[in-house]
């Protein structure tokens, strides 16, 4: 939604090395925005995004008008059900019915070979993987590895919303994860434990509301009992009225391998 970052520029990276000719796409899109949502004040730098556009290999930047994706009376639009029941559907309902739309819009006015993602909006990233399958959508879905600062607070757009004390304490949202990670390299499979350790960490950081913190199977975005195959830890925590969210793979096994399929080498 553009006020690129370089999370996005290594997104811009992976597709240039994957493909001949990198298209970026940048548009705030209206209809993934809840009523009290921040799409008025969602930050619009056009110009800074071309240039970290360009700079990252990036060969065109396709901004379009709110007009020209939505025409007048449109009233069709694309869900996926069940997978945006959980962590982020419900606290923004709508959200991914207008994100499944606009992405669908995009692939066919494009018309990408590949199309790549980040793992920091695990949950969108699921969400088009199975949309993508399901519609036999010609395009190959790449999910690109979360770009975090040095101090792990994962890359967002929304981070420039944050106060200095705010933005001081963000990365104990990623510490906390780590923390669960932690338990389980140490053994700990019982899921309830993990969650509930997991929020007792996350409410230990100062100033923070947690909207919430729960760890589901990785592919469909069910409970789980025990952690017998990957999950994915994932997290919404307000700081101020900024809400950040991140995310964790966790799998009992040391490899911790990702279900969202990373070509191989191609982002190490």
């Amino acid at each position: 939604m553009g006020a690129l970052h370089a999370g996005h520029a290594e997104l811009v990276r992976v597709a240039k090395r994957l493909t001949d000719f990198v298209v970026v796409s940048v548009f705030v899109n209206p209809t993934q925005f809840g009523p009290n949502e921040d799409f008025a004040r969602y930050p619009r730098t056009l110009d800074e995004d071309r240039r970290i556009s360009a700079e990252a290999g990036g060969d065109l930047v396709f901004a379009p008008s709110a007009a020209e994706m939505y025409p007048p009376n449109a009233v069709a639009f694309v869900e996926v059900p069940k997978l945006d029941a959980v962590l982020c559907g419900p606290r923004r309902p709508g959200h991914f019915r207008g994100v499944c739309t606009v992405v669908l819009k995009l692939f066919n006015i494009v018309r990408p070979d590949v199309a790549v993602f980040g793992a920091k909006d695990a949950q969108q990233a699921i969400i088009l993987q199975k949309m993508v399958a399901d519609l036999n959508v010609p395009v190959e879905m790449v999910i690109a590895p979360t770009v975090r600062e040095a101090d792990g607070l994962a890359m967002s757009s929304r981070n420039r919303y944050l106060s200095a004390a705010e933005r001081a304490e963000a990365p104990k949202i990623f510490h906390a994860l780590k923390c669960i990670e932690a338990r389980v390299a140490a053994g700990e499979t019982d899921v309830a434990r993990l969650e509930s350790a997991l929020l007792a960490e996350l409410r230990t950081i100062p100033g923070a509301r947690v909207d919430y913190a729960n760890i589901l199977d990785a592919e469909l975005l069910t409970p789980m009992g025990r952690l017998n195959r990957p999950a994915l830890a994932a997290v919404a925590v307000f700081l101020g009225t900024t809400r950040l969210i991140d995310n964790l793979i966790l799998s009992p096994r040391s490899d911790s391998a990702s279900v969202m399929p990373i070509r191989s080498g191609e982002t190490e």
